[in-house]
Protein backbone atom coordinates (compact mmCIF):
# COMPACT_ATOMS: atom_id res chain seq x y z
CA UNK A 1 0.00 0.00 0.00
CA UNK A 2 1.22 3.75 0.78
CA UNK A 3 4.97 3.84 2.38
CA UNK A 4 4.92 7.30 4.50
CA UNK A 5 8.85 6.75 4.73
CA UNK A 6 8.80 6.81 0.83
CA UNK A 7 7.04 10.30 0.42
CA UNK A 8 9.33 13.68 -0.40
CA UNK A 9 6.77 15.62 1.32
CA UNK A 10 3.65 15.81 3.32
CA UNK A 11 1.90 18.96 3.04
CA UNK A 12 -1.00 19.78 5.90
CA UNK A 13 -4.02 22.38 4.44
CA UNK A 14 -4.38 24.72 7.24
CA UNK A 15 -7.42 26.28 6.23
CA UNK A 16 -10.39 25.04 6.52
CA UNK A 17 -11.32 22.89 3.58
CA UNK A 18 -14.67 22.29 1.82
CA UNK A 19 -15.68 18.48 2.50
CA UNK A 20 -17.59 18.22 -0.12
CA UNK A 21 -14.67 18.80 -3.05
CA UNK A 22 -13.63 15.30 -5.27
CA UNK A 23 -10.08 14.95 -6.38
CA UNK A 24 -10.75 17.39 -8.87
CA UNK A 25 -11.28 20.08 -6.42
CA UNK A 26 -8.71 19.42 -3.76
CA UNK A 27 -6.40 19.13 -7.17
CA UNK A 28 -7.27 22.68 -7.89
CA UNK A 29 -6.17 24.04 -4.32
CA UNK A 30 -2.73 22.66 -4.39
CA UNK A 31 -2.01 23.73 -7.99
CA UNK A 32 -3.52 27.50 -8.08
CA UNK A 33 -3.97 28.28 -3.87
CA UNK A 34 -0.32 26.49 -2.96
CA UNK A 35 1.57 26.83 -6.09
CA UNK A 36 2.45 23.43 -5.31
CA UNK A 37 3.51 20.31 -8.05
CA UNK A 38 0.41 17.88 -7.74
CA UNK A 39 2.53 15.40 -9.18
CA UNK A 40 5.39 14.68 -6.89
CA UNK A 41 5.99 12.31 -4.47
CA UNK A 42 3.67 14.02 -1.64
CA UNK A 43 0.72 13.45 0.51
CA UNK A 44 -1.79 16.20 0.72
CA UNK A 45 -3.71 16.84 3.78
CA UNK A 46 -7.17 18.63 4.01
CA UNK A 47 -9.62 19.29 7.04
CA UNK A 48 -13.22 20.25 7.07
CA UNK A 49 -14.37 22.73 9.52
CA UNK A 50 -15.72 20.13 12.26
CA UNK A 51 -12.10 19.11 12.83
CA UNK A 52 -13.53 15.31 12.34
CA UNK A 53 -12.59 14.50 8.97
CA UNK A 54 -9.74 14.88 6.86
CA UNK A 55 -9.24 13.77 3.47
CA UNK A 56 -5.94 12.58 1.84
CA UNK A 57 -4.57 13.23 -1.76
CA UNK A 58 -1.93 11.44 -2.97
CA UNK A 59 -0.56 10.42 -6.75
CA UNK A 60 -0.87 6.91 -7.54
CA UNK A 61 2.03 5.13 -9.97
CA UNK A 62 1.41 1.27 -8.83
CA UNK A 63 -2.48 1.18 -10.61
CA UNK A 64 -2.61 0.76 -14.29
CA UNK A 65 -0.94 3.67 -15.58
CA UNK A 66 -0.94 6.62 -13.42
CA UNK A 67 -4.10 8.41 -11.07
CA UNK A 68 -4.90 9.86 -7.74
CA UNK A 69 -6.16 8.34 -4.54
CA UNK A 70 -8.50 10.36 -2.64
CA UNK A 71 -8.54 8.74 0.97
CA UNK A 72 -11.15 9.59 3.71
CA UNK A 73 -10.88 9.59 7.50
CA UNK A 74 -13.71 10.04 9.92
CA UNK A 75 -13.23 10.03 13.67
CA UNK A 76 -15.92 8.92 15.30
CA UNK A 77 -15.07 10.15 18.59
CA UNK A 78 -12.83 13.32 18.74
CA UNK A 79 -11.22 16.08 16.52
CA UNK A 80 -8.00 16.06 14.81
CA UNK A 81 -5.44 18.91 16.52
CA UNK A 82 -6.12 21.22 13.09
CA UNK A 83 -3.54 24.24 12.54
CA UNK A 84 -5.65 26.90 11.21
CA UNK A 85 -3.73 29.82 9.11
CA UNK A 86 -5.12 31.16 6.39
CA UNK A 87 -4.13 30.02 3.12
CA UNK A 88 -1.03 28.52 4.53
CA UNK A 89 0.49 25.61 3.89
CA UNK A 90 2.65 23.49 6.34
CA UNK A 91 5.15 20.85 5.60
CA UNK A 92 4.97 18.35 7.84
CA UNK A 93 7.60 15.69 9.23
CA UNK A 94 6.60 11.62 9.12
CA UNK A 95 6.19 12.12 12.75
CA UNK A 96 4.14 15.37 12.76
CA UNK A 97 1.92 13.39 10.71
CA UNK A 98 1.89 10.67 13.05
CA UNK A 99 1.00 12.59 15.96
CA UNK A 100 -1.76 14.40 14.17
CA UNK A 101 -3.73 10.81 13.33
CA UNK A 102 -2.99 10.28 16.92
CA UNK A 103 -5.14 13.00 17.93
CA UNK A 104 -1.78 15.20 19.50
CA UNK A 105 -1.00 18.28 18.14
CA UNK A 106 2.09 19.07 15.77
CA UNK A 107 3.88 22.05 17.16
Amino acid sequence: MLDLNKLDHIYLACSQTDMRKSIDGLSAIVQEEFQLDLYSNSLFLFCGRKNDRIKVLYKVLYWDGDGFLLMYKRLEDGRFRWPRKQKEVKDLTHQQLRWLLEGLEID
